[in-house]
């Protein structure tokens, strides 16, 4: 369910009201600089045909950076932080629904 914040807009706390709101998905590594930027359809697509819980929170624990994955042989699972964007995906490989 979204929130309110102090001027009275709506805060999108799932992956499927950011969708909804037309907002991107901007993730970025806790560790390194490294962010990326997903389409929120895809993303809440994904979410939902793998069962997994799409809050905001669930979903950063979701997300490995790759970069520090590589470089350091560490899994940097759980570091990422969401931020919710009006910018285009820099992530395009996920599909969207068949009919979308």
């Amino acid at each position: 369910m979204s929130r309110f914040t102090v001027d009275g807009s709506k805060q999108a706390t799932n992956l499927f009201e950011a969708a909804a709101w037309q907002y991107a998905v901007r993730v970025s590594c806790g560790w390194c600089t490294h962010m990326a930027v997903f389409d929120p359809h895809a993303l809440w697509w994904l979410f939902h045909r793998k069962g997994w819980d799409d809050r905001l929170p669930a979903a950063a624990r979701r997300f490995v950076c790759i970069p520090c994955r590589q470089n350091w042989q560490m899994q940097a699972k759980g570091a990422a932080r969401i931020s919710l964007v009006r910018e285009a995906p820099t992530v395009t490989s996920l599909p969207l629904a068949a009919g979308a």
